[in-house]
């Protein structure tokens, strides 16, 4: 495989992964005339519809991602459950992977992560590595009630929990099954916070409005944006995501998400090294959605406006409550009558608890500061008093 001459026009994005990232990504992809090709395991995922071709191959499988190779002229990624040892062979035969592999290496092991951004001088809780012989409390982490976090292939709450004493961490370990993992301390937050930041090959970063995440069994539940914060702490968030992207020299997308203490210090949480979450409410928000800014930055095209086009919004995760094969019509009808909101359906066959099935962004104008978070909040509620039983 030879290297992609970058002066030709980039028309055939790879994507590993073929989940509902992916499959956002492609309206946004048809509006620049770009060709989103697919490596998913199977062809029920949801960007498998709307690809122009699909590799059906498991996310980690680096021989597909050879073949996905020949089919584009460059690789992006919807998710980290990738083998960076296998990727890295693909790209010294001259594959092109937008974020480069050396991007990745220091961020897909959440205690590499850390380590990572403590070097480069951003703030982050006190953290130590745990393989089951020293516990806390300890010079690095001096304290008993700690997260545990599992150091790969954690997502929507799996592979986090919080630990209030010594006991109850090392009964969740053993559940585990005794894996290395990050310990952290357990930071009393009055908010948490997100921000999607976008680099391009010249350098240039562009940031999406801070919001505001809300989790519920660490499982993030609703966005809102803009999020309530001081212009102080809007410019420490926009630092930490300078300072990260300029040094791991980033081209695409990445998701920031910090912990805003009652003080007012912003402290990094996790890093995601793609399209995020805490960024959907950008497709309809924002003057460029979080998808067509990723496709931009990895094409070599210009990088527009990422500002609000609206007062506000609030996204809302619609997440599973049971094990189902309905695609809950009824209720995507009710939602869709609510003014000014926008579903997402992902199409999945399934329902399990805790699964995203979908998302809603609802648009807020005419109103700021505390009117604005209000109604935020009070969509929020009539959403999910919607979608989730027994919810009032």
């Amino acid at each position: 495989m030879s290297q992609i001459d970058r002066t030709e026009k980039i028309n055939r994005v790879g994507v590993i992964g073929g989940g509902q990232l992916a499959w956002m990504m492609a309206d946004a992809a048809d509006a620049l005339g770009i060709e989103l090709v697919v490596q998913t395991p199977k062809n029920s995922d949801p960007a498998a519809a709307r690809a122009s071709e699909v590799i059906l191959a498991p996310i980690d499988d680096a021989q597909a991602t050879a073949q996905l190779a020949q089919r584009c002229d460059v690789i992006t990624f919807e998710n980290e459950f990738v083998d960076l040892t296998a990727l890295g062979e693909l790209e010294r035969q001259g594959v092109c992977f937008r974020p480069k592999l050396s991007v990745l290496a220091p961020i897909l092991d959440k205690y590499e992560q850390r380590c990572y951004l403590r070097s480069l001088g951003l703030p982050v809780p006190k953290f130590m590595a745990f393989d089951g012989t020293q516990l806390p409390p300890t010079p690095d982490l001096p304290t008993e009630k700690v997260v545990m976090k599992a150091r790969r292939h954690g997502y929507d709450g799996q592979g986090t929990a919080i630990c209030g004493d010594r006991q109850t961490l090392l009964s969740t370990w053993e559940r585990w099954g005794r894996p290395p993992v990050l310990l952290e301390e357990f930071i009393p937050f009055e908010r948490e916070l997100a921000v999607m930041a976008a680099r391009n090959q010249a350098g240039e970063v562009v940031f999406y409005p801070v919001v505001e995440t809300q989790q519920e069994a660490q499982v993030c539940r609703r966005a809102i944006a803009p999020g309530d914060v001081t212009p102080e702490v809007n410019a420490q968030v926009e630092a930490i995501a300078q300072r990260l992207l300029s040094a791991l020299e980033v081209v695409g997308i990445f998701g920031i998400e910090l912990f805003l203490t009652p003080q007012g210090q912003v402290l990094v949480n996790e890093i995601a090294p793609r399209t995020h979450n805490s960024g959907h409410l950008t497709l309809n928000a924002c003057n460029t959605s979080q998808f067509e800014m990723h496709l931009r930055a990895v094409c070599d095209l210009p990088l527009p406006s990422p500002a609000l086009n609206c007062a506000g919004a609030v996204m809302v995760n619609l997440l599973g409550y049971e094990d189902s094969e309905d695609d809950y019509s009824a209720k995507q009808q009710q939602l869709q009558a609510i003014p000014g909101v926008h579903l997402y359906w992902y199409g999945k066959t399934q329902s399990r608890p805790g699964r995203k099935m979908g998302h809603v962004t609802a648009i807020v104008q005419g109103v700021s500061g505390n009117a604005l978070q209000q109604q935020c909040q009070e969509l929020a509620h009539q959403i999910e008093s919607i979608w989730y039983p027994g919810s009032l």
